[in-house]
């Protein structure tokens, strides 16, 4: 299949599947008779795991290191365990200072009244104040 029938069929943009291309984590088998890439079953499932892996939010060299021990079917798979479990705590991690943001972002708030004018906003004043105590 062409390029464009593989982006249809997996969903991802014609721009991305030429990225993960140039990245060196999937690539076309054969060309057609006009020069055009022609992708494969393989590449079509490789293509989905690596969307899979994206929407995970797992990183290109994570993706990549995943492809490769997926080649050696019969080893353990305690590498996988530890990257996914490193994972797990960046996302934790992600989650804590989000939560440390919106508690920030709720005591800003409440520093201003909708009746006040922009000069009074507590909200801006507030901002200033941080900005001169550092």
């Amino acid at each position: 299949m062409k390029i464009g029938e593989l982006a249809k069929r997996s969903g991802c943009s014609i721009q991305t599947i030429r990225y993960y291309e140039r990245e060196g984590l999937l690539s076309s088998s054969a060309r057609s008779d006009g020069n055009f890439r022609l992708y494969d079953h393989q590449a079509e499932e490789r293509l989905m795991f690596i969307k899979r892996c994206r929407s995970l939010d797992l990183s290109l060299p994570e993706v990549r290191h995943l492809l490769t021990l997926s080649q050696a079917p019969g080893s353990t798979c305690g590498e996988v365990n530890e990257m996914v479990d490193q994972h797990i705590q960046q996302v934790e991690e992600r989650i804590d200072e989000l939560q440390s943001l919106h508690r920030q972002l709720h005591d800003l708030r409440n520093n201003c009244s909708e009746n006040r004018t922009v000069e009074d906003c507590g909200i801006i004043r507030s901002l200033v104040q941080q900005k001169g105590s550092k």
